[in-house]
């Protein structure tokens, strides 16, 4: 249990590192915040996985097509974390 804690972290670590070297401009969050745009955007991916080729984990979680799946998912959630965040203005 406490390896696939310390492998979700690690996976969602370099998704989100990956994203934000990816995605165009500054974007100011601590390495925290990047796991868990990274840890988000893996279930991102993953559910995208299975809604398009309907295949699951069965054959296990580290997988490269897996990973790729993950820094898609943590590159949309970063955009729509972008986007969403960008119309939060504080107004006096």
């Amino acid at each position: 249990m406490l390896g696939l804690i310390v492998t979700i972290i690690i996976v969602g670590l370099v998704a989100g590192l990956l994203a934000r070297l990816i995605v165009p401009g500054k974007q100011d969050f601590s390495i925290g915040m990047t796991i868990v745009i990274g840890i988000i955007g893996s279930f991102v991916g993953g559910f995208l996985g299975y809604l398009f080729f309907r295949d699951d984990a069965s054959d296990g979680f580290l997988q490269p097509s897996g990973i790729i799946g993950s820094i898609i998912g943590a590159i949309i959630v970063l955009l729509i974390w972008i986007r969403v965040g960008g119309r939060r203005s504080v107004t006096r």
